[in-house]
């Protein structure tokens, strides 16, 4: 492909020879002669200049770099769209297979794939272009939408409703039990999980991720949110719009995660947390309560600026210390002198 027809592709300006070939697309370090690559910030300007790439994708033209390149607004989301052309295919259509169980009260639509040993149950129905591969589980009137990708060992329990194009990775479980015990009697009783779990449209989430149902009523996912692996999400949990949470997050049950919020890794969110929309939280942190928009890191979080001078501190309170000791000594002498001791 010529680089003038990648720049029409990704609707970018080309800066040098336009009609050098392209065969394939990869980052810095790992491109090759016939490679277009990216650089999103000016870091990586000493990386470029050594790169084999045969044409860069910049925001802004890189000076004394013999190489075209192509201007355009988001890099990365350029690169992205590449490497959707050169080395993402779409899944072939495979049909329903022989081993495959499908309940007579199941409702499959048009052009849906069904791999070996995928089960589903009564009332469940799955949209047109849809993928289910072996493993996937399923449960009564559970609903996938149109063009889904449910990868292998996927448990959808009862009463899951899933919007379209929404892809789950191997060994996610969406609609386990909410995590819901009253103490009665000496022991804890359970309290049913009766709800369901609502995933909306453009949604990924990651392998091994669990999302539980609603005691009553529904936990939901909002549009375009992605969810990374291990993540763990309880009951009656509202997450948002285009929320990203990384890997190894948990949310307790009856939170509320507003539109574009962005939890680091591994950040706890309490039960009945309210997190406004737009708020970044930083790598284990730990969130209780209502939490206004802002940048925020630690457990329990405090604004991000507040917590690297904090960091700052705590990594001289060994020095603190020894000073504090000296001057109780200096202050013990003197109080003895003035004794007469």
């Amino acid at each position: 492909m010529k680089l003038r027809d990648i720049a029409g592709l990704i609707k970018g300006q080309i800066i040098g020879d336009g009609e050098v070939e392209i065969t394939g697309a990869a980052g810095v370090f790992d491109a090759k002669e016939g490679d277009i690559t990216y650089i999103s910030s000016v870091k990586w300007l000493k990386e470029l200049k050594n790169s084999k790439a045969s044409a860069i994708i910049a925001k802004e033209p890189v000076e004394a770099l013999d190489k075209p390149q192509i201007i355009c607004r988001n890099p990365q989301y350029a690169f992205a769209k590449l490497l959707s052309y050169f080395y993402v295919k779409p899944l072939p259509f495979r049909g329903i297979s022989e081993k495959a169980f499908i309940s007579e009260k199941a409702r499959i639509s048009q052009d849906v794939t069904v791999y070996p040993f995928a089960h589903i149950s009564d009332g469940a129905a799955v949209g047109s272009n849809s993928v289910i591969y072996s493993g996937v589980f399923i449960g009564e009137d559970s609903s996938i939408g149109e063009g889904c990708v449910i990868y292998p060992n996927v448990v959808i329990r009862e009463g899951v409703k899933i919007g379209n194009s929404v892809i789950i990775h191997p060994g996610t479980v969406i609609g386990s039990d909410g995590f819901g015990y009253v103490f009665e009697d000496g022991m804890y009783q359970k309290i049913p999980q009766v709800g369901g779990v609502v995933i909306e449209d453009d949604v990924e989430i990651g392998a091994n991720v669990t999302i539980d149902r609603a005691t009553t009523g529904n936990t939901i996912i909002g549009r375009g949110t992605k969810i990374d692996n291990l993540v763990q999400i309880g009951h009656n949990v509202h997450v948002g719009k285009n929320v990203i949470l990384v890997a190894q997050v948990a949310i307790g049950g009856s939170s509320k995660i507003g539109d574009g919020v962005m939890l680091g890794g591994q950040v706890g969110v309490a039960d009945h947390a309210a997190i406004e929309a737009g708020t970044m939280i930083g790598a284990k942190s730990g969130v209780m309560g209502e939490v206004s928009r802002g940048v925020y890191s630690g457990a329990p979080i405090m604004p991000h600026r507040d917590w690297l001078k904090a960091q700052a501190v705590i990594s001289k309170l060994p020095e603190l210390k020894k000073k504090i000791h000296e001057l109780e000594e200096k202050i013990k002498s003197i109080i003895l002198t003035r004794e007469g001791k």
